[in-house]
């Protein structure tokens, strides 16, 4: 549910705005081998005989299964189920075996659909979530929302913040660089959409969370700081880009909503998702998506797609493997994605013209 401004009297004349819920994560574990951990951080939670799992066929193969070995030694009675694809489908499969299982805990291991779908489908049935990223590829790794096909719009869902958080970077190191590269276009996206929400406040009075849009903002910044770093594959640069991932879901619970890290950049990146023939990962369109807003944001538009050439991450339609009518098309459609939420791209959006012109003066189309 998004935070509104709404706002209501006191009987003294004093005007409030009404508390909106904010979920955080209790437990976060980051660093090598910190899954050796995970049985003794589920007791701590009070989950002490059963767990389900939901996870990737490939990911079940190179950790998964580690995984349910080792809560077994600990005496847990485990199931798991294979998530095939972030539809509403499986995530209503994953609520029936949830409520018939009834298990103490859900855990999600692997990367986006894993993570989204045991997100939703504990939310649905009721049962606490805990999140076991295999890649540092998107936000969503902390966030309370689900972005599933199958719905209405094409955007994130309200679900629920994972009541733990383990990474291990011995294990997400081992995933390929690219994934890595898309968290951190995802994470220095946080820029434009920060901005996007901040003017929103001051032209339509949005509610607008200085705390968390400042989180959001040092995100991104931390990261653009620590490109060389990140790009030269360390584990301190990891680190740095898993701590910016789980700040921006942080971010995003605090807020009560998206906005401090979704904005125009992410109504460009789902409106890719709907015209282009192949998609790029989500994290390299939000960066590209980034490089054209911060231009029309007049802020500096050149810092962003430096940073993102440093990083090794894509910054043009080529780049990313998308033709160049497919990002005009996507610049035409962005502000239609989400009319109810105001971005730099207006009410009425981008001629064509326009957006041609926006896409070449940034060299994101030739």
């Amino acid at each position: 549910m998004e935070t509104k401004i709404l706002e209501y009297t006191h009987s003294t004349g004093m005007t409030f705005r009404p508390p909106h819920y904010m979920q955080l994560p209790r437990d976060i574990l980051i660093g090598r081998g910190v899954l050796n951990e995970l049985a003794e951080v589920c007791r701590g939670l009070g989950f002490h005989s059963s767990i389900f799992i939901l996870t990737g066929r490939k990911v079940y193969g190179i950790v998964t299964h580690e995984i349910i070995r080792a809560l077994e030694r600990s005496d847990y009675e485990v199931e798991f189920s294979f998530i095939e694809e972030v539809h509403m489908q499986s995530v209503q499969k994953a609520k029936t075996q949830i409520e018939e299982l009834n298990p103490d805990v859900v855990l999600g291991v692997g990367g986006g659909k894993a993570i989204d779908v045991a997100k939703l489908s504990s939310t649905l049935a009721r049962k606490s979530f805990i999140s076991i990223p295999t890649a540092a590829s998107h936000d969503g790794i902390s966030s309370p929302r689900a972005s599933i096909k199958g719905l209405k719009e094409p955007t994130s869902i309200q679900a629920q913040a994972p009541l733990a958080i383990l990474a291990d970077t011995e294990v997400i190191s081992k995933a390929p660089y690219k994934l890595t590269a898309s968290g951190c276009g995802d994470i220095i996206s946080k820029y434009t959409a920060v901005r996007d929400w901040e003017v929103t406040h001051n032209l339509k009075n949005e509610y607008y969370g200085e705390y968390a849009a400042n989180l959001a903002l040092m995100s991104s910044m931390l990261v653009m700081k620590n490109a060389k770093l990140i790009s030269g594959k360390s584990e301190e640069g990891l680190r740095i880009v898993l701590e910016a991932l789980i700040s921006c879901g942080v971010s995003m619970s605090i807020a009560g909503s998206s906005r401090p890290c979704s904005g125009s950049e992410h109504l460009f990146s789902h409106a890719l998702d709907r015209v282009a023939a192949k998609p790029a990962l989500h994290g390299e369109q939000c960066g590209v998506g980034a490089i054209i807003m911060a231009y029309l944001q007049k802020r500096n538009w050149k810092m962003i797609r430096e940073t993102l050439k440093q990083l090794n991450a894509p910054t043009s339609a080529e780049e990313l493997g998308i033709e160049a009518e497919y990002i005009v098309e996507a610049l035409t459609l962005a502000h239609k994605i989400r009319p109810e939420r105001y971005t730099v791209l207006g009410s009425e959006g981008l001629t064509r013209e326009a957006a041609e012109a926006l896409a070449e003066v940034t060299n994101v189309i030739p």
